[in-house]
């Protein structure tokens, strides 16, 4: 079955985004999120929006994807959590410590990996899979062919781009951003420096 998911930046397009035929969205908190340059939820409005959503019968994810640093982890478990508590759908996540997390505490949360782990070959799905993963939102540079290949090879959910940015390079592996403009393109700030025009002297 297909779902049509849509990200949402705020309440409004929340609401305007369920409305408006989506089956599902995805948001990001002030904490742990890549949409980094979206307004984003407080911890009182993701419970809004899951209240809403659900009323409506479509599902809410939230992003908890950012590559995380050793302090970083601090409150993690807690946060994750207050997720289940306002009974989120499922957590985006792309680093392993955050599957860990939820595993080893025994939190009762879904886990779909984020585009940012760059998955591209069934082995890198199955390996996921094992992990407890259920939903792989595949690197935005997969053809047709690895998209049918790891379906075939795994039965996951699959969740794969139809439109928004597209990097240049592979998907969460860039650091031209940071080098060139000290917004670190693995924690939300991707200055989109792949797009820039460039004079070579």
């Amino acid at each position: 079955m297909i779902e049509l998911l849509a990200p949402a930046g705020n309440l409004e397009r929340l609401k305007i985004a369920c409305l408006y035929g989506a089956d599902a969205i995805y948001i990001g908190g002030y904490e742990y999120s890549l949409r980094a340059n979206a307004i984003n939820f407080s911890k009182e409005e993701l419970a809004e929006a899951v209240e809403f959503a659900h009323r409506l019968g479509k599902k809410v994810y939230v992003t908890v994807n950012i590559v995380f640093h050793h302090n970083d982890l601090k409150g993690l478990k807690e946060y994750l959590e207050e997720l289940v508590s306002i009974h989120v759908d499922a957590v985006i996540v792309s680093d392993i410590a955050v599957i860990s997390t939820i595993k080893e505490n025994h939190i009762p949360l879904e886990i779909h990996l984020s585009t940012q782990a760059s998955t591209l070959n069934d082995e890198a799905a199955l390996f996921y899979q094992k992990l407890g993963v259920k939903r792989i939102v595949l690197a935005r540079e997969a053809s047709r062919e690895d998209i049918k290949n790891i379906k075939d090879k795994t039965g996951l959910d699959l969740e794969c781009f139809i439109q928004g940015a597209m990097c240049t390079s592979f998907s969460g592996k860039c650091v031209l951003s940071n080098v060139a403009t000290n917004r670190d393109s693995n924690r939300g700030g991707c200055a989109q420096i792949c797009r820039w025009t460039f004079t070579i002297n």
